[in-house]
């Protein structure tokens, strides 16, 4: 292939990464390391490798604003595409997706490598100089036993005739999209690219591969990749930013509070739908990472936001912390008021909150207290919402 060559690098990032959570809502993929989601790592890995002309991400079709919050800006780096159910469908979802372009070859790399190096993509493209595919690989040091029923050894395995599989896999783009297309109609499922073309009679090479070009999988990988990558990263920091609203009762049937409608013999007045727990909230939020407040981003003068729910707020605010690269740490509310009661209520809230931030539910603290019948909250003529966020964020931003 001439140094001219078209090659696409496809990002297979659709899953759900169940496996490698660890008290946190996020998809492996959107999870932090390092200060930054893991796909925006394997993104910006990718684009800069020189050689690569152009990047698509396959995301799940829930996730395009998590991707979006990425933010990367680089023309190399093409819209999204939505992937399948199966890795193997969503390979296959972005190999149509570029089939337009007629490119020469195509990398097919899984986002959960984010420590992917240039020297290790420049390995497999020169690998399809004379083989139809390429994958990097290193040796594997444990000796590895083989079982029949899962409980007793078998055999043992003969180590150096033994490769770990890493991506990204290369491969000159019409042969792995027709063996693609192929295994389509099949039964079976294949668990990486390789085994298709190799099933397709297609010849693969190894290229080098690196010990640091680790797969998270598990909660611990990702411990092991932020060691790895200190030092290249800035480090974070931990800001607060406080919240406080107020609103006054008016005639109704019901009020809403942290996204939750209880019903209640009055209602609370305001331009939205007057959730002062989320106003509160939403405050805390750009407070901590310093975008001022509610009424700059939505103002009341503002016709649009008449009625609207206050769940927009809190959401656009948890997305200007993702855009900047950091995440929610704990949220933390307190409601004053002598009715309506707050607590049978707080479990939903707490769900309902962590749901608008893409964290889990042990990071939302909802409490409420009285006035002890004192003042306008006494003579219950309204109610106050008082909220902390936690937030972390790379220490450049």
């Amino acid at each position: 292939m001439s140094a001219a060559s078209t090659i696409v690098a496809i990002v297979v990032a659709a899953g759900r990464g169940e496996r490698a959570r660890s008290g946190s809502a996020d998809p492996k993929q959107y999870h932090l390391l390092a200060g930054r989601p893991v796909l925006e790592h394997t993104l910006r890995a990718l684009l800069s490798a020189d050689r690569i002309t152009h990047v698509l991400a396959v995301i799940h079709p829930e996730h395009d604003a998590r991707y979006e919050g990425i933010g990367i800006s680089d023309a190399r780096l093409l819209p999204p595409v939505h992937g399948g159910a199966t890795r193997q469908a969503s390979v296959l979802a972005g190999l149509k997706a570029i089939a337009p372009m007629k490119p020469d070859l195509v990398l097919i790399h899984d986002a959960a490598r984010p420590m992917v190096t240039p020297e290790i993509v420049d390995g497999v493209i020169a690998g399809l100089a004379d083989s139809a595919g390429t994958l990097p690989v290193v040796p594997v040091t444990d000796t590895i036993k083989r079982s029949d029923d899962g409980r007793r050894v078998a055999l043992t395995e003969e180590r150096s005739r033994l490769f770990a599989a890493q991506t990204p896999q290369g491969f000159r783009f019409a042969q792995i999209f027709s063996a693609h297309m192929r295994a389509e109609r099949l039964p079976r499922e294949f668990t990486d690219d390789a085994a298709i073309a190799e099933w397709a009679g297609l010849e693969v090479a190894f290229a080098p591969g690196s010990s640091r070009n680790i797969k998270i999988t598990l909660p611990e990988d990702f411990e092991r990749a932020e060691r790895l990558m200190t030092g290249n990263i800035p480090t974070m920091e931990t800001r607060i930013g406080t919240g406080f609203d107020v609103h006054p009762f008016t005639e109704g049937d019901a009020v809403f509070l942290g996204g939750v409608r209880i019903e209640h013999d009055r209602t609370l007045e305001g331009h939205s739908d007057a959730d002062v727990a989320l106003h509160a909230l939403s405050d805390a939020l750009f407070g901590a990472i310093g975008e001022g407040d509610i009424g700059q981003h939505f103002p009341p003068s503002d016709p649009q936001w008449k009625g609207a729910a206050s769940r927009i707020f809190v959401e656009h605010a948890a997305s200007l912390v993702a855009a900047r690269g950091g995440r929610i740490v704990n949220l933390d509310l307190t409601l004053v008021c002598e009715a309506p009661k707050i607590g049978p209520h707080v479990p939903a809230m707490r769900e309902a909150i962590a749901a608008m931030c893409g964290i889990t539910p042990d990071r939302v603290a909802v409490k409420a207290t009285t006035n002890e019948r004192l003042g306008f909250i006494g003579r219950r003529e309204g109610m106050v919402a008082l909220a902390s966020a936690s937030v972390e964020l790379p220490r450049s931003a």
